[in-house]
């Protein structure tokens, strides 16, 4: 056995130093202006003591060490004590998306085979009616009756209670570093959802990575719009206000409420997708308490960047970390680097994403498809050249849940030496193009995660992000890649975004641009501003193959940040247009 690990752990002490201090506040009730009262709030003491309560009442019905559980609960205070709780009992939370495809769920579901279902009422009424987790002996409702469930979470706190003041609970689960500690979900935006295998060390090195990378200190409050991240801030110290939106729509967060919440509480960080940013920055009101903004899950374009900057204070951080549920923070940039590299990428460099992030070791290899089952030096392109990004690292997860076919084709394993820092951007072990790290013991084996990513490093050493793998254009003329396409012709003040997607056999793929309008631009303006765009094409030797333009009521894009264009379903409209 490893080393005692758990992410939970930090709760006693913090309980202990910081009894009153407020670990969270939820928004509640309604005031009369309609914005909410956030009347529901968590200190440290309550949290650990009913967190305690409902691990002990679960383990009254069986719930305990390695019991996979699904969770369907809104950002909410029994969210965040259920999670403590399934954590220190050494259970396994499953949490899917709720908002993707309803067949794509139950096939998630299906594939986690949890023992228990703890969810809202309406989930509950979900599960009964679609068949949802049939493995599942147990459903517990965060509703006040148990109607259609074997208890209320309610009556299992009450229960556990008791139990701890007659002094028969049993202690937290003895977990360590390499226990599961919960299963999460892809959204399935860029494929099929996949169930991310997270270990108790992969959630405590994740919330050291950005804790460090990022200056985040005790005291300070945090606005998590993606409830998940919420989850590190009590173990940073850090107090969390869940905002009141719906965290799978940022892009229809009501900015009136976003301000009324960092404005009232003095958040001084705030986590969010590249949709929610645009929110914050069409809305146009200064920021004047934020010192520490992150946005992920997809590039920030660069006027967001430029209009963001403007709003918040001159000493604050615009930081936009890039990395992927399987492996997270990989590498950061700040948003004053970023707006400096805009002309390169709005002239085809593709979007820098900027310094890996301590103690990552990132490497480009070749592009292809096939699955690596070693690592060798020989995968590593030349510098400078594009191919697929790999991270190792220690959020790099090591397994897709029951997906043996996906997870051999996105890691590969590497048998390394103990290695440091060594001459020209290699490591002491002599592997060429990677960024230096370090590696704990001599002759271990690691994983190195294929990102499904693909970009290069430039001379100073920064990772620029040129589009997904499976995006690529391959076309008899060469590959096209959608990062370093699309933004050249999203200068085109009329248009408000592109998509390249490719028509027809791989190798022989016809080029296609898609193009959605600004929405105040009249149809009627489409011939002219397809002329534009092929003059922009006829600019850029490596865009003269681009000559067919398609005109795109609204893309589609992806559930949980809505910020990722579906590709794969423009493609297929694409192909059933006529030229």
């Amino acid at each position: 056995m490893t080393e005692r690990a758990n992410i939970a752990d930090a709760l006693p002490r913090l309980a202990a130093q910081h009894p009153d201090g407020v670990a969270m506040r939820c928004p509640g009730t309604r005031r009369r202006d309609g914005l909410a009262s956030y009347d529901l709030s968590l200190t440290y003491a309550q949290l650990e003591a009913r967190s305690n309560a409902i691990a002990a009442g679960l383990a009254l019905r069986g719930v305990g060490h390695g019991s996979r559980v699904v969770v369907m609960v809104r950002p909410s205070p029994e969210f965040f004590l259920l999670m403590f709780a399934l954590f220190k009992a050494g259970a396994v939370p499953v949490l899917v998306d709720p908002g993707i495809d309803r067949r794509a769920l139950r096939q998630c579901l299906d594939e986690a085979q949890p023992d228990a279902f703890i969810g809202i009422g309406l989930a509950q009424v979900a599960r009964r009616l679609l068949g949802w987790a049939k493995s599942a002996r147990l459903a517990i409702t965060t509703a006040r009756r148990p109607w259609l469930s074997d208890a209320t979470l309610a009556q299992v706190e009450q229960d556990g209670a008791r139990v701890i003041a007659s002094g028969e609970a049993a202690s937290p689960a003895a977990t360590d570093a390499d226990d599961v500690a919960a299963i999460l979900f892809t959204s399935g935006s860029t494929g099929v959802p996949k169930g991310v295998v997270y270990r108790h060390r992969h959630f405590l090195a994740q919330g050291a990575m950005l804790r460090d990378a990022f200056g985040i200190v005790p005291g300070g409050v945090n606005l998590p719009t993606f409830p998940p991240f919420a989850l590190f801030d009590p173990a940073l110290g850090v107090t969390s206000i869940i905002p009141d939106m719906d965290p799978t729509r940022p892009a229809e967060a009501d900015p009136r409420k976003l301000h009324d919440a960092i404005d009232r509480f003095g958040v001084d960080q705030l986590f969010g997708s590249p949709a929610l940013m645009a929110v914050l920055a069409r809305h146009g009101e200064r920021l004047p308490t934020l010192k520490r903004v992150m946005s992920a899950g997809a590039p920030v374009p660069a006027d967001v960047v430029a209009t963001l900057r403007r709003l918040l204070p001159d000493d604050a951080r615009f930081w936009t970390p890039y990395g992927a549920t399987e492996c997270l923070p990989v590498t950061m940039i700040e948003g004053r680097e970023l707006q400096a590299t805009r002309e390169a990428t709005e002239a085809g460099a593709g979007t820098c994403v900027g310094w890996p992030t301590a103690p990552n070791v990132v490497r480009i290899i070749a592009i292809t498809d096939a699955p690596i089952g070693e690592w060798s030096d020989a995968l590593c392109v030349p510098h400078g050249e594009v191919g697929e990004i790999t991270v190792a690292g220690p959020t790099a997860t090591d397994t897709y849940f029951n997906r043996d076919a996906q997870t051999r084709a996105a890691k590969i394993h590497e048998r390394v030496g103990r290695t440091g820092d060594g001459p020209d951007g290699s490591d002491t072990a002599g592997r060429k193009g990677a960024t230096p790290g370090t590696v704990p013991t001599a002759d271990d084996e690691r994983i190195v995660h294929r990102m499904g990513d693909l970009g290069y490093f430039d001379a100073q050493g920064r990772l620029w992000f040129c589009g997904r793998k499976s995006h690529r254009v391959e076309s008899a003329a060469g590959p096209l890649y959608t990062e370093q396409v699309e933004p050249v012709f999203n200068t085109h003040p009329q248009v408000r975004r592109t998509a390249l997607v490719g028509v027809g056999a791989v190798g022989a793929q016809q080029p296609v641009l898609c193009v959605e309008l600004e929405a105040d631009v009249p149809r009627d303006q489409w011939p002219s501003i397809e002329r534009d765009l092929r003059g922009i094409a006829n600019m850029h030797p490596s865009l003269v193959m681009i000559d067919r333009f398609a005109l795109h009521p609204g893309f589609p894009v992806d559930i949980r940040h809505n910020a990722k264009i579906g590709r794969e379903k423009l493609a297929v409209w694409a192909a059933a247009r006529k030229q």
